[in-house]
């Protein structure tokens, strides 16, 4: 209703307007005059002077026969008006406009009029005011038409705008239904497929909590299942481990019986009385029980627990070992009551000689002495030489007295200070041993240097911190055990580990024992504790010690009563001995060479000869013979020659039969391996240069 208000408006601000006041005809497109006539400005029609000549010359007419004057008179009169009308209406003169002349014309025109309007008032004012009237009823007329045409043209118009309109609205109802009905649909289609779908994940779930419900079932009878599997699994586990641990305790004691027994076969120090008895044939074979019997319960160890055949065949040796004993007590008790027999003989035929049967007497220990020293150079030895023992008992109390002298800072939990020191110097003393290796010669001088001046009493730099030894009065005891012990650590880890890695700290190990004795001999100490081999020593059970800490004299690893694994254990040793092999061969290129090397070669020959003289040991003797050789081997032929390919000869032939005889298939790839290098040698008639050697270029670098 507002747009229809304004358009009402608008139409009649526009009929208000000059333009609106034109005349218009509902025609106009077809007759163009019409529209001249709205356009142009009022004027009278080009006719009107036609019409007014007729009307005046009918007026004459009727006038002439009904004058007062004469023909002659009135003939002028009726012309001259006649002209001015018919100018005045050619010049476009109009009684509607009379009273609006324009201003260029206005005086004259003025003047002419108020000249003729009496004239027109008495001539014919009848018949003007009739054309006047004409022509204001034909403009009224027109007026009025197009008025009427304007109005029904409006009218149209307005039906045209409420037909559009009414269309309009009526297509947008439509559109807005169509919409709503197309909305509705797609809700109803939406609708539809999400209750489809939601029907279908109701079903799914369903069937999804059926096949869990039923997963359920099965996993929980499978876990009943399990549970009672694993149940039994333990009850099987725990009588196996238990069996396995009596079967344990058994071949343990079976060992500790074995070894007690073998302890009393000693040729050596035992019936040296009785020079006709050979005892080597009976200590031979009761070291190979040992040794069997000692291989069985490694080899069972490794696997976990001895089964009952391994305690049948301990439970074998240990009766072969007792039939060994018998047979040999019978073997001297024979030999004794001979002895005596002959005494009782030898007694009564030198009766009259006292002196010289008292002579007699004072001699007899010495050919039995002799004797038993054939015997020992024929059969090989147990134990280790009485020189060497003492050599070896020697360094243990030398790493004894050293522990007791830093004790002050060994037992420090409450002081503060001295813990702190304590801590900086072992720091100072074991972190560039950790740093040893073979980058570059430079560096490992700087090694050195680092160690020299902190064993010198000079203050050097670890961590951040100055550190001395003369920071407290015991600090340089406790750096000299706390060296050694760093070098056979890494021995027995890094060596062990990485076979070239011995020659680097070998050098610098060596220039350091050189120039601080103490610290070989501490070194010595702590090697011959943790590797009783590089003695060589074979450390023999004592009443009273239990087979943990016999396997830890044995130099195995037990942890939580149990014994490290053989293959490990083989490593360190192995590490072990070629840290050694590659110190007594080594010095430190920059020191003084004219001296002797603190523990040269000859250390090193010694300790073959020793080994070779020793009963072997099952895995342990091949392993360290190889070790030892690879490393030493090129040197001691170069220093020995001739007596050393003699060893080597020896070995091959003699003692790795001996090897041999007492290793089990299972254990033979040391032996293997070591007799492909002795094989190898002697083809060759040359000891290669070890793996690793540091060659003149390395210091350079």
């Amino acid at each position: 209703m507002e747009a229809r208000r304004l358009r009402w408006d608008t139409l009649a601000a526009l009929s208000s307007s000059s333009k609106g006041r034109l005349r218009y005809c509902r025609h106009w497109l077809q007759d163009e005059d019409i529209l001249e006539g709205c356009m142009s400005p009022l004027e009278l029609s080009p006719y009107s002077g036609w019409v007014l000549d007729r009307v005046i010359g009918q007026s004459d007419q009727e006038m002439a026969p009904s004058g007062s004057s004469t023909p002659n008179e009135s003939t002028p009169v009726t012309k001259q008006p006649s002209l001015e009308i018919t100018s005045a209406g050619k010049q476009g003169f109009s009684p509607l406009s009379s009273t609006a002349p324009s201003e260029t014309k206005g005086n004259d025109d003025c003047g002419l009029l108020e000249m003729d309007q009496e004239f027109f008032q008495a001539v014919l004012p009848s018949k003007v005011t009739e054309v006047e009237g004409c022509i204001q009823m034909y403009e009224e007329m027109h007026r009025l038409k197009g008025k009427e045409g304007l109005r029904q043209w409006q009218e149209q118009q307005e039906q045209m705008v409420r037909a559009v309109y009414d269309l309009a609205s009526e297509q947008l109802k439509r559109f807005d239904e169509l919409k709503e009905l197309k909305q509705h649909q797609e809700f109803q289609d939406l609708q539809e497929v999400m209750e489809k779908s939601s029907k279908e994940a109701q079903g799914q779930q369903e069937k999804l909590k059926e096949e869990h419900r039923h997963r359920a079932k099965v996993l929980n009878l499978k876990l009943r299942e399990a549970e009672q599997q694993r149940q039994c699994q333990e009850e099987l586990e725990r009588q196996r481990k238990e069996e396995g641990q009596e079967r344990l305790r058994r071949l343990y004691s079976i060992q500790e019986e074995v070894l007690q027994l073998n302890q009393q076969i000693d040729p050596n120090y035992k019936h040296k009385d009785l020079p006709r008895i050979d005892l080597s044939a009976y200590s031979n074979r009761g070291n190979q029980i040992c040794g069997l019997v000692s291989g069985l319960i490694r080899t069972t160890s490794e696997k976990g627990f001895p089964t009952q055949a391994d305690v049948a065949n301990t439970e074998r040796a240990l009766q072969e070992m007792r039939g060994l004993i018998s047979r040999m007590q019978q073997e001297i008790a024979a030999a004794v009551e001979e002895k005596r027999r002959k005494e009782e003989e030898e007694a009564k035929q030198k009766q009259k000689e006292l002196q010289k049967k008292e002579q007699t007497k004072a001699q007899t220990p010495a050919p039995a002495q002799q004797a038993g020293g054939k015997q020992q150079k024929e059969g090989l030895q147990v134990k280790a030489e009485e020189s060497t023992m003492q050599w070896y008992q020697q360094l243990q109390d030398a790493a004894e007295q050293c522990v007791a002298a830093f004790s002050g800072i060994s037992n420090c939990k409450d002081n503060n200070e001295v813990k702190k020191i304590k801590t900086d110097l072992q720091k100072a003393a074991t972190i560039p041993v950790s740093q040893i290796s073979r980058i570059a010669g430079s560096q490992l001088r700087e090694i050195f240097d680092k160690i020299n001046n902190l064993l010198s009493g000079k203050t050097v730099q670890s961590g951040g911190r100055s550190v001395s030894v003369t920071q407290h009065p015991q600090g340089l005891d406790f750096v000299y055990y706390k060296l050694a012990e760093k070098f056979v650590n890494q021995g027995e880890e890094e060596v062990a580990s990485h076979r070239d890695a011995a020659f680097p700290i070998a050098v610098v190990a060596s220039g350091i024992w050189e120039m601080h004795p103490r610290v070989g001999d501490l070194f010595l100490a702590h090697l011959h504790r943790k590797c009783p081999y590089a003695v060589p020593f074979y450390p023999a059970l004592k009443e009273g010690t239990s087979m943990e800490e016999y396997q830890r004299m044995l130099g195995y690893q037990v942890k939580d009563s149990k014994v490290e694994e053989q293959d490990h254990f083989l490593k360190r040793m192995s590490g072990m001995i070629r840290l050694y092999a590659a110190i007594i061969q080594l010095r430190w290129p920059y020191g003084n060479k004219q001296g002797p090397h603190p523990h040269g070669l000859h250390y090193g020959w010694r300790w073959l000869a020793q080994m070779l003289n020793m009963e072997p040991l099952a895995d342990v003797t091949a392993t360290l013979l190889y070790g030892f050789l690879e490393v030493c081997g090129n040197a001691l032929m170069k220093q020995y020659q001739a007596q050393f390919w003699k060893i080597l000869l020896l070995i091959r032939d003699d003692y790795c039969p001996r090897i041999e005889a007492i290793t089990s298939s299972g254990q033979m790839g040391s032996l293997m391996r070591f007799k492909q290098f002795l094989e190898g040698c002697l083809q060759q008639k040359e000891i290669p240069l070890p793996k690793g050697t540091l060659q003149s270029s390395f210091w350079r670098s």
